[in-house]
């Protein structure tokens, strides 16, 4: 089998959707019939074109958005299966990769209070939620776990503003979930396809714009490159 960034993308990606974990590196050898160490210089070529996060050390697959391998504050669970998410807009994306009746478990802005979402036959149970995007995507990359970390769900405006005062943080960009629910089946759209590409960030700010994602938290510089 041809060993390259879409080919290896999706051999990881369709484990983690059908078997809710990640391929180890001496599966993924076993499977494109190269070396340990062909596969982990591969894996390391995928972070660096942003389509895989890695295990420091070990070189294993930690996040391969949007799912992670390693426990968040956003569980996913349906009839058969289970994963993590890494944030709000993950945990949606991957409910709309998943294709199926599920419930993501999570708590308000990562606190004390416990929130359920459920999704069935594709429509949200709760669309009254919001989703805060605190960080700029110019920024998302410099350290894409923290960028996720912060992407939370809350109850209300008001809880944002509170939660971001206590917090030390400026309030970002805050939507309905419905409207994030509706990107993240875009945005996921091709990621369980064999001929997988990251979106080049002139598609990224393309995408937002379609969803009315504007200001400071999405504004990105029209150049070329991956995002």
């Amino acid at each position: 089998m041809q060993l390259n960034h879409s080919t290896l993308h999706y051999h990881i990606m369709k484990s983690l959707v059908d078997a809710g974990t990640a391929p180890s590196i001496k599966d993924i050898a076993e499977k494109f019939g190269r070396s340990a160490n062909e596969i982990a210089t591969a894996l390391e070529d995928l972070q660096e074109y942003h389509g895989v996060v890695l295990h420091p050390k070990s070189k294993e697959v930690w996040v391969m958005h949007p799912f992670s391998t390693a426990p968040t504050n956003f569980f996913i669970k349906s009839a058969d299966c289970c994963w993590w998410g890494n944030c709000a807009w993950c945990s949606l994306g991957a409910a709309a990769l998943l294709k199926r009746d599920l419930t993501i478990t999570t708590t308000s802005g990562a606190e004390a209070k416990q929130l359920t979402l459920q999704i069935k036959n594709g429509q949200l149970d709760n669309p009254k939620l919001l989703v805060h995007f605190p960080i700029p995507m110019l920024q998302a990359w410099d350290n894409v776990t923290y960028t996720c970390s912060n992407m939370l769900l809350f109850e209300s405006e008001a809880e944002i503003i509170d939660w971001c005062k206590r917090h030390k943080m400026a309030v970002g960009d805050i939507q309905p979930i419905e409207n994030i629910w509706q990107f993240s089946k875009v945005w996921y759209g091709n990621h369980l396809r064999e001929d997988w590409h990251k979106w080049s960030i002139e598609e990224a700010s393309t995408l937002f714009k379609q969803f009315g994602l504007k200001g400071r938290i999405w504004d990105i510089p029209s150049v070329s490159g991956r995002f």
